[in-house]
């Protein structure tokens, strides 16, 4: 295999070829959808589109319609759908964490204010909608569920688990909802609309729901783990805004004497710049991040063995590939 330039290595020239005009055309599709007569508003919308990012929503819409008929109309705008949905999501969440950095840039709220970001998301999400409206009524009322699914899975990240919740199992809900249940509908977008049997389809939906989680649980290690910004964010950012996610939630968890220090930073925000280094030093070595990243290689796992029901062909080598490369990403 040789690595390919979207980040997943293909086998398969062909379909190497296939999936790279497909998504070439979601990215004139992308800038086509944020243009708008009010020069403003173009150039908020298109912040985060022009500021890059990993197009995963749509490469597994792509990879999905290759159990299918990829040539069908309606994969690019299907793609572009769940990429604006994504984004406009971006823009609420900076607001909501008070984030001053997305994608290695200033965030759109760092970058105007919150009610601009805010609007802006909106706008996305009208866009989305409005292109959903030619994909049929099927593909709005999917899109709606998932919709439902995202805000539930922020208004539970907000409000915390419950009482005698496990925070862990309430965590991964969490994912499940806000970043699981977009790329599943990526992936039963794709294959549907590519006529793939409905078998197929339901077994890609529940493998890209399994690698979503995957997906951002990598994010939480890399976060940590990471010397650099390939997260898209300053490592330690989670730290400083106070966000429990996945490595945190096992270093509280733990009662050993020798993560007591760990665990009293953790449990706050981090202000202080020696302090968050001192806490992503403990957790490095702690056995939080073993947890962790045996966790990712849990979803990782069931996520393999969910492609074993599929037809062998290339665009399975292909979603095997990107799978190796979502756990490969936290070193």
């Amino acid at each position: 295999m040789r690595p390919g330039a979207l980040g997943v290595e293909f086998a398969d020239e062909a379909l190497e070829s296939s999936v790279r005009a497909a998504l070439d055309a979601v990215e004139v599709a992308l800038a086509k959808a944020t243009q708008t007569s009010d020069v403003f508003l173009t150039e908020a919308a298109g912040y985060l589109v022009d500021a890059g990012g990993k197009r995963f929503r749509p490469l597994v819409c792509v990879l999905a319609a290759h159990f299918g008929d990829p040539s069908r109309p309606e994969i690019v705008p299907a793609s572009v759908v769940v990429e604006l949905t994504h984004l406009a999501t971006l823009y609420h969440d900076d607001v909501m964490d008070e984030a001053s950095v997305r994608r290695g840039a200033a965030s759109a709220n760092a970058r105007w204010n919150n009610t601009v970001a805010i609007l802006t998301g909106d706008f996305l999400f009208s866009r989305a909608s409005n292109i959903l409206a030619d994909l049929g009524p099927w593909a709005v009322r999917l899109q709606a569920r998932t919709f439902e699914q995202l805000v539930t899975g922020q208004i539970n990240e907000t409000v915390g688990p419950g009482h005698g919740a496990d925070p862990i199992e309430h965590y991964l809900q969490v994912l499940a909802d806000k970043t699981g249940s977009l790329i599943a509908t990526a992936a039963e977008f794709g294959a549907t609309f590519a006529g793939a049997p409905p078998s197929v389809v339901s077994v890609l939906r529940r493998f890209a729901q399994q690698i979503g989680i995957a997906f951002q649980i990598s994010d939480d290690v890399l976060d940590i783990a990471s010397d650099s910004a390939d997260s898209g964010k300053t490592p330690g950012t989670d730290l400083r805004e106070g966000v429990a996610t996945l490595p945190v939630l096992y270093a509280l968890r733990s009662t050993a004497a020798e993560d007591e220090r760990l665990r009293s930073l953790v449990s706050r925000p981090i202000t202080d710049d020696a302090e968050v280094a001192e806490a992503l030093a403990l957790l490095r070595a702690s056995s939080a991040m073993r947890e962790a990243r045996g966790t990712l290689r849990g979803y990782a796992d069931a996520s393999r063995a969910l492609l074993e029901q599929l037809p062998d062909t290339p665009a399975r080598s292909a979603l095997a590939a990107l799978t190796v490369q979502v756990t490969a990403r936290t070193g």
